[in-house]
């Protein structure tokens, strides 16, 4: 069996970060397995969807690398044969007319609450073959069985049985001839072929009533796999207060997506104690029984981590493109190389990306920023010091790294000192900050000559 699998998302929003694992999951499985990873926009719901939010989803998976094969599907384009399958169910007689008002619906489950009983709707119009009522326009409704009971063996959540007198009967069609979700998804998979639907688990209960309507049309029915949700780090479910839940924030945000791939993989798949996981391997270790049974809990500090290493293993001509979406002014191809340097020694410090643009923004010129009250004593200290080094930039000749150094050391000699007497001071007058990355001679020569003296005049 060639294996299929589709990414469903409904377009009422950004890419949530628990819908990109889900497709992240859909992608592997895809992959390791040689098979087709598809794309089907659930647009039924014209009222919420919005073109925007397609391109949202579409933007967020390209961010993240995961390539859907072939065009996308647009579900409301297949409404015609959503309504044909109906139908087809209501001549086979495994569905009927219902033409039970909603008014009527409403006082069924207002009476079950006050009685306190769960609400399971029987409709009266089960076994009536004609319509005595002109007022209502009818749904069409699946006859679902009414003995027995449902069983998934579900690729996740294992073995689950649901009896059949527990499910209703559900519409398949609403009395305006629109599909609803749970037609819509079954005809849609069954035309796409999917062999596993792989999905979050608050889509668990609905695989029974979509098994039940895969064997009244007696069609091949996909084997599922239910993945528990995304939840915060205090075990309520991952929404806005938690942090950022759209995938394009985390961009934004300066994660790559190689960090965020691997984190995502990490959040309820597991290999060993294998944290550190690259795409290749990804690929060729991911299966299904290796993913957990619970929720996971989504912790930044470790996709934080995770994306240190990726930054600082990344190719600097990349990270440059990737600090240039922080700066005002960008980096160009007259100043790259000097920013090439600067990225090589600064990259393994940073979490972030904007973190690195921080960094990479203190080597422009005419760069300005206010010197904290403790770092400015420091300076007060030193003043006389500072003078003296600006004195002896003012002559130094060839301004490279190796200059710079043997001048500062002929000066440390002369005047009987080490350059830990005055490096500090000196860091803070260049780049406002003494926690700044790079090593001092670095940093002197990276500024330029006139710019660092301009710095030092600014300090004293």
């Amino acid at each position: 069996m060639s294996v299929v699998v589709r990414f469903a998302p409904s377009p009422t929003g950004y890419l949530h970060i628990g819908g990109a694992r889900t497709a992240l999951f859909n992608y592997l499985f895809a992959k390791n397995n040689s098979g087709k990873f598809l794309l089907r926009i659930e647009d039924t719901d014209k009222e919420r969807s919005t073109s925007q939010a397609i391109d949202a989803i579409l933007q967020g998976l390209d961010w993240l690398g995961l390539k859907h094969d072939g065009n996308y599907i647009l579900q409301s384009q297949n409404i015609t044969r959503h309504a044909e399958i109906a139908h087809q169910l209501l001549e086979k007689n495994q569905a009927y007319l219902c033409y039970t008002s909603a008014e009527e619906l409403e006082e069924m489950r207002q009476n079950a609450e006050k009685n306190g009983q769960v609400f399971r709707f029987k409709s009266s119009w089960r076994d009536k073959k004609m319509s005595q009522s002109s007022s209502v326009k009818p749904v069409i409704r699946l006859k679902a069985p009414l003995e027995g009971s449902t069983i998934i063996e579900d690729l996740v959540q294992g073995k689950t049985e649901v009896k059949n007198n527990e499910l209703d009967d559900l519409v398949l069609l609403r009395s305006d001839g629109s599909p609803t979700y749970m037609l819509a998804v079954v005809v849609d998979d069954h035309d796409m072929d999917i062999t596993h639907i792989i999905r979050g688990d608050d889509h668990f209960t609905n695989g029974f009533r979509q098994k039940i309507i895969y064997q009244a049309l007696g069609w091949n029915i996909p084997q599922f796999a239910h993945i528990p949700l995304i939840h915060g780090a205090d075990g309520a479910k991952m929404s806005k207060r938690h942090g950022a839940t759209s995938v394009i924030e985390y961009k934004n945000l300066g994660y790559i997506p190689e960090a965020v791939r691997n984190y995502l993989l990490r959040l309820g798949w597991s290999h060993g104690n294998d944290e550190i996981i690259s795409d290749e391997q990804a690929i060729n270790l991911f299966n299904l029984a290796s993913i957990g049974k619970s929720p996971s809990r989504f912790d930044f500090a470790k996709l934080n981590h995770l994306n240190k290493h990726y930054i600082k293993n990344k190719n600097n001509e990349d990270l440059i493109i990737l600090v240039n979406n922080y700066l005002q002014h960008r980096i160009t191809s007259e100043n790259q190389q000097k920013f090439l340097k600067i990225i090589n020694f600064s990259k393994e410090k940073v979490e972030l990306i904007p973190q690195l643009a921080k960094i990479c923004e203190i080597y422009q010129e005419n760069f300005r920023e206010k010197i904290n009250e403790s770092d400015q004593k420091i300076i007060d200290e030193k003043k006389l010091l500072l003078q003296n080094l600006k004195n002896l930039f003012l002559d130094i000749q060839e301004w490279n790294h190796d200059s710079i150094k043997n001048n500062l050391d002929v000066f440390c000699q002369k005047n009987n000192l080490k350059i830990k007497d005055f490096g500090i001071a000196l860091r803070i007058a260049l780049t406002f900050s003494s926690s700044s990355s790079g090593g001092i001679f670095d940093v002197i020569e990276l500024l330029g000559k006139n710019e660092a003296i301009a710095r030092i005049n600014l300090a004293l």
